[in-house]
């Protein structure tokens, strides 16, 4: 990952625009991205609303630069502060897209599908993905099925996928660049995101924390990183989880530390891969009560 900006010479029939991935919660959108770019900068989880932010994949090619954005899952419950403001990203992300990806998930199309179809702009092309499709054991249950929501909407395209297999993603991507604006790219070739280190190190320990805890923590529960000190291709960080609670403190450290322990580990690791360096990681687990009360509160801790 780097932060240049240096453009490369574009090629005569360059295109170059944002990808916009939509849909409800837990249909693979973070997945999705992960594998079209190549590279973990999304991070995934199956707890819903792992995703809070706007996260930027870039993948330059050599006629194209494909810069995919992922959104947090539209809510249609429970909508306190921190809901609202994930469907604030949504829709916000949605006006500035050059192309729509519109996941759902195969055999699965309920209420909170139709309502995140009802806010796709009709001023850009929007491509349906099916997602999931491996786990369809009869596959001949699939046409009526893509037919029905194929004709709800007029669609660019209509493409049966699974992202964690990696089937037909390259199909996906002909159809994505297909609609693509003729532009200069916007980033470096060897950009992967347009997000900073020091947020990617908060977004992969928030990742290990819910993978390890699952529903016995909130989903209000964040980190934030207090210290990223780069010397050499040797980063430091040093990162707060953010709770509500003493006994959700317990939870996450577990007993004899041996869940922090193995939460701090797997993160280094993810960040070594990431970064490309050595990695030396400290964690601390800090009550911070009521600390995500008012959307104030939210925009301080990142959630825009």
């Amino acid at each position: 990952m780097t932060d240049s900006r240096l453009q490369a010479s574009p090629a005569v029939d360059f295109r170059c625009g944002y990808i916009t991935i939509v849909g409800r919660p837990n249909v693979g959108k973070s997945t999705l991205m992960n594998e079209l770019i190549g590279t973990k900068v999304s991070i995934m989880s199956r707890k819903a609303q792992t995703t809070r932010h706007r996260i930027t994949g870039i993948q330059t090619v050599a006629d194209t630069q494909f810069v995919y954005v992922d959104t947090p899952g539209f809510q249609t419950r429970h909508l306190n502060v921190l809901n609202k403001t994930l469907n604030r990203t949504v829709t916000t992300t949605l006006i500035a897209a050059d192309v729509i990806l519109y996941i759902i998930e195969a055999g699965t199309f309920g209420l909170a599908d139709q309502q995140v179809m009802n806010l796709l702009p009709s001023n850009a092309p929007c491509i349906l993905v099916i997602n999931k499709f491996d786990r369809v054991k009869d596959k001949t249950v699939m046409l009526p099925f893509v037919q029905r929501i194929a004709a709800l909407r007029d669609f660019a395209a209509v493409v049966p996928v699974s992202a964690k297999l990696r089937f037909q993603l390259d199909n996906l991507k002909s159809e994505v660049r297909k609609h693509l604006p003729a532009n200069p790219p916007m980033f470096g070739e060897d950009d992967i995101t347009d997000r900073s280190e020091k947020f990617l190190a908060a977004e992969i320990v928030r990742e290990k924390v819910f993978r390890s805890v699952g529903n016995e923590l909130p989903y209000t529960s964040t980190v934030l990183i207090e210290k990223f000190e780069v010397e050499g291709n040797l980063r430091r960080v040093f990162a707060a989880i953010l709770v509500g609670r003493d006994t959700h403190k317990s939870i996450v450290i577990g007993q004899k530390g041996a869940r922090l322990k193995g939460i701090s580990s797997q993160a280094r690791l993810d960040m070594e891969r990431l970064f490309g360096g050595p990695v030396y990681l400290k964690i601390w687990i800090k009550v911070k009560f009521g600390w995500a009360a008012n959307e104030a509160g939210l925009r301080a801790y990142g959630y825009e």
